[in-house]
């Protein structure tokens, strides 16, 4: 802004300058020392950083103009609106306000001189009002630009510290869930299968002498033996995630879900051997066409939407195709981009087209 107001400066003075030097045909001295003087202030205005000392600088450019005009040479008043405005801005807000100061001296000056100072302070405020309105504009986005910043840097900081959380979860789980199991198998399993070994030793000792008695231990071990073996069938049953949460029943789940959430029809189509889809590629088709749905439902403005898993003979086809408005130029986001990189993940590609509806068609290799 500083900057601005001195190139404006600098070429009014010559205009002032030029003038009197072709009109008068010499350099006074008077003018000389009157632009040294102005100089000097404006030089001492941009050195010092303390406010006082600036508005000081401003008052006396100002007096010393006013001087200038009335007894060296009428164009000195045509500086007037620049340093006039940097003084009238510190006290007055309002931009007639600066305006009514910067017009008044026209009342002093004669009919051509008024008209040219006229046009030169509505110049200058109109320039400097929309200069010095851009740059609040540019600080305000810069302050907006570093709070998104500032927020952008705590929130990846608290994902960090978030994904750190959920690891350190899953790892401390995966340690109860094995401290419970041990603890499991040796208080129950172990003590069956101990008891049952120890009286099949006692029985084989008593396999000559008392045959009867003997038969009655390995009974006991054979029943102890089987309760063991109902105890470990029952601790695997538990262990083992129900159906709906794998494979097919997961994605029927979900898309039965959708379709009662949002009213649109979803038909779900299967075909071929889905024996050979790994639980890594469930887990990718999963959350592809979870993925699609919901951006079908966000942007197709569809009224139906379609779903096709095809296992074909070396590669899993699974197609999520809507009716809506589709799109002639495909634009990825995130949505578009984490199909693709779970895709890859399991070397697969995914296929996107918006010409005839809106389709993502995800592609796994079948691994033999």
């Amino acid at each position: 802004m500083e900057s601005l107001l001195i190139i404006y400066k600098l070429i009014v003075w010559g205009y002032a300058a030029f003038d009197y030097i072709s009109s008068k045909q010499q350099t006074g001295a008077g003018f000389v020392l009157v632009s040294l003087i102005y100089f000097c202030l404006q030089l001492f205005a941009l050195i010092v950083r303390h406010m006082r000392w600036k508005k000081g600088a401003a008052f006396g450019s100002v007096v010393l103009l006013v001087l200038a005009a009335v007894f060296v040479e009428p164009l000195w008043a045509l500086l007037l609106p620049l340093n006039g405005y940097e003084l009238a801005s510190v006290y007055i807000h309002r931009v007639w306000g600066i305006g009514a100061v910067l017009l008044t001296p026209m009342i002093g000056l004669r009919p051509l001189e008024a008209k040219l100072y006229g046009l030169v302070a509505l110049f200058s405020l109109a320039s400097v009002t929309a200069v010095k309105r851009h740059i609040e504009r540019i600080e305000q986005q810069e302050d907006r630009l570093d709070e998104m910043r500032h927020d952008l840097h705590r929130l990846t900081r608290r994902i960090s510290e978030y994904h750190q959380y959920i690891k350190q979860s899953e790892y401390t789980l995966q340690l109860e869930e094995r401290n419970r199991l041990s603890q499991r198998i040796h208080d129950q399993i172990g003590h069956s299968l101990a008891g049952a070994l120890i009286q099949m030793e006692a029985a084989k000792r008593l396999m000559d002498g008392d045959r009867d008695k003997a038969k009655q231990l390995l009974e006991n071990a054979i029943h102890i033996s089987k309760e063991g073996m109902e105890q470990i069938r029952m601790t695997l049953k538990q262990i083992k995630p129900p159906l709906e949460q794998i494979g097919l029943n997961r994605v029927k789940l979900f898309i039965e879900e959708f379709s009662a959430q949002h009213h649109l029809p979803v038909p779900l189509v299967c075909k071929g051997d889905l024996d050979v889809i790994t639980p890594i590629q469930w887990k990718v088709i999963y959350e592809n066409i979870a993925e699609a749905l919901t951006n079908a439902s966000k942007y197709a403005e569809a009224t139906a939407i379609a779903v096709e898993i095809h296992v074909l003979n070396r590669v899993i086809k699974v197609e999520v195709k809507d009716n809506g408005k589709g799109a002639a130029k495909i634009k990825k986001g995130l949505g578009i981009i984490g199909m693709e990189e779970r895709a890859a993940s399991v070397h697969g590609t995914v296929i996107v087209d918006g010409t005839n509806g809106f389709s993502v068609t995800t592609l796994l290799p079948i691994h033999e």
